[in-house]
């Protein structure tokens, strides 16, 4: 696969590579244009980047910020050294003029000594006042880390429980959906759901299957382990849990768009990327290699039938305008041809951070992940599956 080199960065495409080139003529002009010599150039530039009122087409323009914060960094660094030493020996004069100077409280009279014990006192509650906030502030950051720990573990074991519902009995009949909103008027039977998968589904209706990612071994605890979920619009389970409390973790659930009866060619899965690793979290390992040989396969069941995914493709994009022309992941759920399958699979190639050496033909159905990444505005981590049972 040709690449192309800017900067240090390499690009896929032809036309990531010229847009590159044009970004990296625009950080030569910007650079004569502010005078980065000095220190007000370099903080009028770096306000100028975080405001966006400068842009660029590509990833070029991440780096040239980092670079001028680093830059101003050190400048800032510097001067105060700078300053620092001069202070220094500036304290150290007037160190010794005071030693020369300085006068027991008895030597003042009654009302100076007045005044000089106010002052003193003041000093002391201000003081006192610091240090108060100073230990609020520790208590406050302990308090706030020790309550994400406790939700995160928390999540874990309400996880961890419903899991456990899935080895249960079924304890009811279950109610199959009678609401059909994606299907034409062909009669459609909608099959049985699984028995493993009843009592979740009494629990919430919107359950459409549950998505495990463990280690060829399957050893340990998998790194994804979770049911999803399905709703008339792509917002609401975004701070849901499954059981519709809101929690900040939302849910993983599948694009509303997404058939799992008449299947669709493609089924998108969405999910947050948390800090904890919980939900999505962890998706981005893929950006390795070694993990991604570890982690082949992705157990996806639909609450109607089970199934396993070899994963295809692992990279980078980002939710784009409504009017920019280029091909938009999360825009693949159906296609009308073989023709538009290949293309599409020609584009995820392309942009895949490795080749796995797993492709699919017209007729495969496929699975796709789909988390944020913060690489850009609007990023996202994408990995694309093929299903083998």
């Amino acid at each position: 696969m040709e690449q192309w080199q800017v900067r240090g960065r390499s690009f896929r495409t032809q036309g990531d590579y010229l847009a590159a080139k044009r970004d990296e003529a625009r950080i030569k002009q910007i650079e004569e244009a502010y005078q980065l010599d000095r220190l007000e150039g370099l903080k009028t530039l770096y306000k100028d980047l975080k405001e966006k009122k400068i842009r660029f087409l590509t990833i070029l323009g991440q780096d040239f910020l980092e670079e001028i914060e680093e830059r101003l960094r050190a400048e800032i660094k510097s001067q105060e050294q700078g300053k620092n030493k001069k202070g220094k020996k500036a304290s150290s004069l007037a160190k010794n003029r005071t030693q020369k100077k300085t006068k027991g409280l008895e030597e003042y009279d009654k009302e100076m000594q007045k005044i000089i014990k106010e002052e003193l006192k003041k000093r002391e509650r201000k003081r006192k006042l610091l240090v108060a906030l100073s230990i609020c502030m520790a208590l406050f950051c302990f308090g706030y880390f020790g309550y994400y720990y406790y939700n995160a573990k928390e999540n874990e074991a309400y996880y961890e429980d419903l899991a456990a519902l899935k080895q249960q009995e079924p304890t009811s009949e279950v109610t199959p959906p009678t609401v059909t909103i994606h299907y034409d008027e062909e009669e459609v039977v909608v099959p049985d759901i699984l028995d493993e998968y009843k009592n979740l589904f009494n629990k919430n209706k919107d359950l459409i299957g549950w998505i495990k990612i463990a280690d060829k071994n399957n050893k340990g605890t998998p790194f994804i382990d979770y049911p999803v979920v399905q709703a008339g619009d792509n917002e609401y389970y975004l701070r849901r849990d499954f059981e519709e409390e809101y929690d900040k973790n939302g849910s993983i659930f599948l694009d509303k768009d997404c058939d799992v009866i008449k299947r669709s060619t493609n089924l998108i899965i969405y999910g947050h990327h948390m800090r904890t690793g919980k939900m999505f979290g962890k998706l981005d390992k893929y950006s390795d290699k070694d993990f991604y040989e570890d982690h082949k396969y992705i157990e996806f069941d639909t609450i109607y039938e089970k199934g396993v995914y070899e994963v295809m493709y692992v990279f980078r994009s980002k939710i784009y305008e409504e009017d920019d022309i280029v091909f938009k992941y999360y825009q693949f759920i159906d296609v009308n041809s073989e023709t538009e399958f290949d293309s599409n699979m020609r584009e995820m190639a392309e942009m895949s951070l490795y080749d796995t050496g797993v492709t699919a033909k017209y007729g495969d159905q496929l699975l796709t992940l789909s988390t944020c990444d913060y690489y850009t505005d609007y990023g996202r981590f994408v990995v694309v599956a093929k299903r083998i049972e």
